[in-house]
């Protein structure tokens, strides 16, 4: 029988840094989206006020629903394996932002997104592969 090696403190430590700065990144997103006017959000993100507000509003949900999910499974203990879930989630979503960008014919606008992306699959792969984090 293979002995199965514990997984390191650091790399515990720089999931939780991920999961952490992508939550509050999601997390500020979220906020910003569901309770700026659109006018606001258009001079930051101008695609903003080019769709409907109401999508503009699902889209801030759906940030804080991930942002949630990259911390509060894992930190409560409660279904941990739905850390990964939302990382995975965000990498998707960073995919379909980054088309939407691609198509509007601003590239130079999905810097973020990659970026956003990697965070997340770092973070999916370490909780699914690396250092999972037990239920209670």
């Amino acid at each position: 029988m293979a002995h199965q090696l514990k997984p390191s403190k650091t790399i515990h430590i720089l999931l939780w840094v991920a999961q952490l700065v992508l939550a509050l990144t999601f997390g500020w997103a979220a906020l910003m989206k569901l309770f700026q006017p659109t006018a606001t959000l258009a001079a930051m993100w101008p695609w903003a006020g080019q769709i409907p507000e109401a999508w503009v509003r699902v889209t801030g949900l759906i940030d804080l629903l991930g942002a949630l999910g990259l911390v509060l499974p894992s930190f409560l203990r409660i279904q941990p394996k739905l850390t990964p879930v939302a990382a995975i989630s965000i990498v998707v979503l960073m995919v379909c932002a980054s088309i939407f960008h691609i198509a509007r014919g601003e590239v130079a606008q999905i810097g973020a997104n990659v970026v956003f992306a990697g965070i997340a699959a770092f973070i999916a792969w370490g909780r699914m592969n690396k250092a999972p984090i037990e239920p209670k």
